[in-house]
């Protein structure tokens, strides 16, 4: 069997003729039509999922929000009673933040000790609309800063009893919205509301 130059056997073609060592079979890459294929299929499953989204008023960002926001207040709820310490929640048009009350400083502030009780924004699109007591409360863009002017819109007393409150969390663009507030057995539930597909 005739060998390469450097001791090594080569492979003989069907013609009889040695192959070059780089040469593979079956060895090509892609070619420009099948990338522009794959790209069509991954663009026509996306725009698919999203108007599937959009028909069925599947919203993530709204769920995962309004889950969160009934999970902390039940927690702060809690914590209220076991500190005996009353907490309230201010809200911002597009955010919120825990607030507990300071006997010795005689004011609200922020429950910097618990950090699963720190200022949220929400994602972009989201905004708050609260009412209490039955009137809707006109929502500044942010918290204030002074210390003197920080005070809740919805209070958790340590007493275990709650504001009558309803807060609407919706999306701007869709009209899409969840509501939290307190039942009658003293639950706090989530109502959703399917909006237009605008």
């Amino acid at each position: 069997m005739p060998t390469s130059a450097t001791g090594t056997s080569a492979i003989k073609r069907s013609t009889g003729r040695p192959r070059p060592r780089h040469a593979r079979v079956g060895a090509r890459g892609f070619t420009l039509l099948e990338m522009l294929v794959v790209i069509a299929i991954i663009g026509i499953v996306t725009a698919g999922v999203l108007i599937s989204f959009t028909l069925t008023g599947h919203d993530p960002a709204l769920k995962t929000e309004s889950r969160r926001l009934q999970a902390l207040m039940r927690y702060a709820h809690d914590q209220a009673e076991l500190q005996t310490r009353d907490y309230g929640i201010v809200f911002t048009r597009h955010g919120y933040e825990f607030l507990v009350y300071s006997v010795r400083r005689n004011l609200w502030r922020a429950v910097g000790e618990d950090p699963a009780l720190r200022r949220r924004r929400l994602p972009s699109g989201l905004r708050f609309e609260v009412v209490v007591d039955a009137r809707k409360i006109v929502l500044r863009n942010h918290i204030s800063q002074d210390p003197k002017a920080l005070a809740p819109q919805v209070m958790l007393y340590s007493s275990g009893d709650l504001s009558s409150f309803e807060i609407t969390l919706d999306r701007e663009s869709t009209g899409r919205s969840v509501t939290l507030r307190e039942n009658k057995d003293g639950k706090l539930i989530l109502t959703r509301r399917a909006g237009s597909s605008s």
